[in-house]
């Protein structure tokens, strides 16, 4: 019978999630009968679980905690030859002419498939690197990946580990859909792939062109291997996709050529890399190296450097933030680094320009940190002709013509004081309202905010909840070629609607008020539960909120004593907008407790998390400290989760932390 209800999950997931049946109708028609058949005869032996008792198969993914059986550690890492030389003599003390392992670094979701008798029956994703969170059924919607080993001399149980990756090209397809329709989209390749996989529908994730690559085992019965390139032919022969570029290698300098020829290569790739894994391939050497208490001693990744490149600066202009403060920012010839076409970069103020000697005109060096955000590092001096000139702030606003000029006693920043009428500063406040930091409104990116101001759909952000359909039909922006309404705009409107319930931080957090950030709203709002009743509060009830000094009480205040400011408000009032949020006691439950996030979570964004701890009654902190209650570790995560250990701080997985959020 549990065969039986088995074979039908597996053609309900054909069925159901890939669109793929691998029988016909009348050949499940007449299995399904078969079970009911049996479950009618034998009540007693059904499952609870039944695919009987499910309507379309119950096909939806819970990421449900699991245990690896062999844990998944993390890798060590060296960012130069210097460091990769210590490490080969710190491993040749111990063994004696290895060979080399070298393959690439993919830049992805790590991955733990359970075959059991060949059959995949789990899929769990790193966590904390002892227990992951269950995602089988959306693994198995990844193109290439086997439910069933093939070949012989298959293990009677195999942890097989991955890395689930989005290929770039179909990244860049995702992200141009996600823009046009309004959306944000995904800051990498690796998020985006973190993103589908953890999708409660797995046809959702079945409709990304997630791509999985193996590189190792784990747990392993009925097979033997003496070196980690038998097991990488091994897992081909099985039906596994393992990379081409993979090498065993004899020589250091081999090795070294083969790093040097994957950076030089890095950005030609169909996924991302950021740097090579070397393995010393002896499996007898590897437990003679052993391991640290989060890392094998017998591999190492080397990272690659954030990309330099050459370019020259053809001028240094300033933009105008939500707050009204004035940033330079480079503007460049146009030149690839890291993979991606850069023209701009903040140089943050007048003095980090002068700190770093850069002049308009200047050859100059440009890095990508992380390989995300574009930073000047500094001038090429040798490139010097004699034409560069210096840079000097504008005393006048560039899109109001308003005098710039410090706001308040001991602003180091300069700031356009027009904030009620500079276009610059309501088309950034609009965008910030819109953006997942505040009120996550469907469709109300830049693009949509430059739209609503240009077509007159709205004067600032007191308009914003009034608006209607057909308001929306004065802009191209929500309309068609034909004239017609837009999917866009109704969903614009319906992401409105949403927004008008948010919680009562983000509210707060959307209007803006200088030094406000998630952190002090939800303070304040746990303080005060009101909007209202902040802006009434003395300095005095303010300097009793932890995390509310002076310098916030005073921006506070300053605010609100500002009418059109408080028009807002009402406005917002007048069309729905929560103003008051009822203090829930079970809410209370972490109260007392101090969290640390470190890594990638897969389910939260930094400020989700932040606010799942807080509206609970807990306190999010920046360092780990013995007074730390827990880290919670997500993907990859870095310092801190080493500094808990060493101090003995209890460290959570995404899933612990979910459920110690639950009731």
């Amino acid at each position: 019978m549990a065969a039986i209800a088995e074979e039908i999950r597996e053609h309900q997931f054909y069925y159901y999630v890939l669109d793929k049946p691998i029988i016909s109708d009348s050949e499940f028609d007449k299995l399904w009968r078969k079970l009911v058949d049996l479950e009618e005869a034998h009540p007693e032996l059904r499952d609870p679980n039944s695919p009987t008792l499910e309507v379309g198969g119950g096909l939806e993914t819970t990421f449900e905690p699991s245990d690896h059986i062999n844990a998944m550690m993390s890798l060590d890492n060296v960012f130069d030859e210097g460091e990769f030389q210590g490490w080969i003599e710190r491993v040749l003390k111990e063994v004696d002419t290895p060979t080399w392992l070298c393959e690439l670094k993919i830049d992805g979701l790590a991955i733990n498939l359970l075959y059991e008798e060949g059959r995949l029956t789990k899929a769990l994703t790193r966590g904390n690197g002892k227990t992951g969170e269950d995602v089988t059924l959306n693994v198995k919607t990844i193109h290439g990946v086997p439910h069933q080993l093939i070949g012989k001399d298959v293990p009677t149980l195999i942890e097989i580990r991955g890395e689930v990756y989005f290929p770039i090209e179909q990244f860049n397809e995702l992200n141009a859909s996600i823009v046009e329709s309004g959306k944000a989209p995904f800051a990498n390749p690796r998020n985006a792939a973190a993103g589908s996989l953890r999708q409660k529908d797995p046809k959702v994730s079945a409709s990304r062109p997630l791509r999985l690559l193996v590189h190792g085992v784990g747990a392993i019965k009925g097979r033997e291997f003496t070196a980690q390139s038998e097991v990488y032919e091994a897992l081909a022969s099985w039906g596994l996709p393992v990379s081409s570029r993979v090498k065993t290698l004899s020589e250091i300098a081999e090795v070294k050529k083969y790093i040097a020829k994957c950076e030089e290569e890095r950005h030609n790739l169909e996924h991302e890399i950021d740097g090579v894994v070397i393995k010393v391939n002896q499996f007898a050497m590897q437990a003679k190296l052993g391991t640290t208490s989060r890392a094998p001693r017998w591999a190492i990744a080397y990272k690659f450097a954030p990309e330099e490149v050459v370019t020259k600066l053809l001028d240094i202009k300033v933009s105008v933030g939500r707050t009204g403060r004035v940033t330079p920012f480079a503007h460049m010839e146009p030149v690839k680094v890291a993979g991606s076409t850069v023209t701009n970069a903040t140089l943050h103020n007048q003095e980090e320009v002068e700190r770093k000697e850069i002049l308009i005109g200047d050859y100059v060096v440009i890095r990508k940190a992380g390989d995300v955000i574009p930073e000047v590092l500094g001038p090429v001096k040798s490139k010097r002709t004699g034409s560069e000139r210096k840079f000097l702030m504008p005393t006048k606003c560039p899109e109001c013509g308003s005098t710039l000029r410090a706001i308040s006693d001991g602003d180091v920043d300069i700031r356009c004081p027009n904030a009620q009428g500079c276009p610059a500063q309501i088309r950034e406040r609009l965008y910030y309202i819109g953006s997942r930091a505040a009120l996550d409104i469907d469709v109300l990116g830049y693009e949509a905010a430059q739209a609503l101001l240009d077509d007159g759909v709205v004067r600032d952000e007191r308009d914003l909840f009034a608006i209607t359909l057909d308001d929306l039909m004065k802009s191209e922006f929500f309309t068609k070629k034909d004239g017609s309404m837009s999917a866009i705009a109704s969903r614009f409107i319906e992401g409105l609607e949403r927004a008008k319930t948010r919680a009562l931080w983000r509210v707060l957090v959307s209007l803006s008020i200088r030094h406000v950030g998630p952190t002090a709203a939800q303070a304040l709002v746990r303080a005060f539960g009101s909007i209202p009743t902040i802006a009434t509060a003395s300095s005095a009830e303010f300097s009793a909120v932890e995390g509310v000094g002076p310098t916030i009480a005073q921006a506070i205040n300053e605010w609100f004593e500002i009418p059109w400011h408080n028009e807002i408000l009402t406005r917002w009032q007048e069309a729905g907008v929560v103003m008051k949020e009822e203090l829930k006691i079970s809410d209370q439950r972490l109260a007392g407790m101090t969290f640390v996030l470190t890594g990638t979570l897969a389910g939260f964004t930094r400020e989700e998390a932040d606010e799942a701890i807080t509206s609970r009654g807990g306190k999010s902190a920046s360092s780990v400290s013995k007074k730390t209650n827990y880290v919670v570790a997500g993907d990859s995560p870095g310092s801190k989760y080493d500094k808990a250990i060493a101090l003995g701080v209890p460290v959570l997985d995404e899933a612990a932390f979910v459920k110690l959020l639950q009731p």
